[in-house]
């Protein structure tokens, strides 16, 4: 999109083009319809409102989504119940269990068509369970698709923070998906756990850089690691599934005409 283009024609076409997904960003922030309409009203009308400073220096979707970011923060204030706790990085793994969690959720079949569905909505679930600051980057990587740098520009965060946040918010999301699959009897691990972690750490990379694995994966990955790694693609799937959408169209209607009132002059 041109930055010179006037606010009239830019913003209605960033409001179609990103509406939907800022819905669903404010959906998976705070599970409520109203407060998302919310979100996405205060975020549009603040872009058309401040069209006129948008430099250039970063995407216009990046500078769209960072004043989402910032009016959900001031929109949804943390409160009473909302969780606060992560589980540590050895509770989010399955190290040591004699079975664990498998599926073929790519067959064309009834059971697994179920248990993606299934899956997906204890993906959602979870999503709402995290503490605002992992929910938050793995909102806008796993689900929006912004880069690593992109999620630091936006929340203001360093990018070895998100990183590991994400990757963490990222193995919640996968033990919610496993929970709900059949269980088998796996091998004990093949490696030291030293060695598992870090084959862990090569993978979550290779899934920030939009990879499906590592080169240095390959013939390395045991048994266990593998089934870990096939649920860990699955939840990402499910989470680029989760920011399909559209905003109401009542909502759309009402924004245009907020446009409208904007652009009026003043007497």
């Amino acid at each position: 999109m041109e930055r010179n283009l006037p606010r009239e024609l830019a913003i209605p076409q960033l409001l179609e083009e990103h509406g939907g997904m800022v819905f669903n960003m404010g959906r998976r922030m705070c599970n409520s319809t109203e407060e998302a309409e919310d979100l996405v009203q205060e975020t549009f009308l603040q872009a058309f409102r401040s069209w006129g400073q948008f430099e250039g220096r970063s995407s216009v979707k990046t500078w769209l989504y960072t004043i989402a970011m910032r009016t959900c923060q001031r929109l949804h204030r943390l409160r009473a119940g909302q969780p606060t706790h992560m589980a540590s990085l050895e509770a989010l793994l399955p190290m040591g269990e004699p079975t664990m969690g498998m599926s073929d959720l790519d067959a064309d079949t009834p059971l697994d068509g179920q248990l993606r569905l299934e899956g997906k909505k204890q993906i959602e679930e979870a999503i709402l369970e995290l503490p605002l600051e992992f929910r938050v980057p793995v909102i806008l990587k796993d689900i929006l698709g912004f880069s690593i740098k992109e999620v630091a520009d936006m929340t203001g965060v360093k990018e070895a923070t998100v990183k590991t946040r994400v990757h963490r918010a990222r193995l919640r999301l996968r033990q919610a998906l496993e929970s709900i699959l059949p269980r088998k009897e796996v091998p004990p691990a093949e490696y030291p756990m030293q060695v598992c972690m870090d084959l862990l750490r090569l993978k979550q990379e290779a899934i920030d850089r939009g990879e499906s694995s590592h080169p240095k994966l390959d013939n390395l990955v045991c048994t266990r690691c593998n089934i870990l790694f096939a649920t860990l693609d699955c939840t990402i799937e499910a989470c680029q599934e989760l920011s399909a959408g559209r905003m109401p169209k009542e909502l759309r209607d009402r924004i245009l005409v907020h446009f409208q009132r904007e652009t009026k002059p003043q007497f």
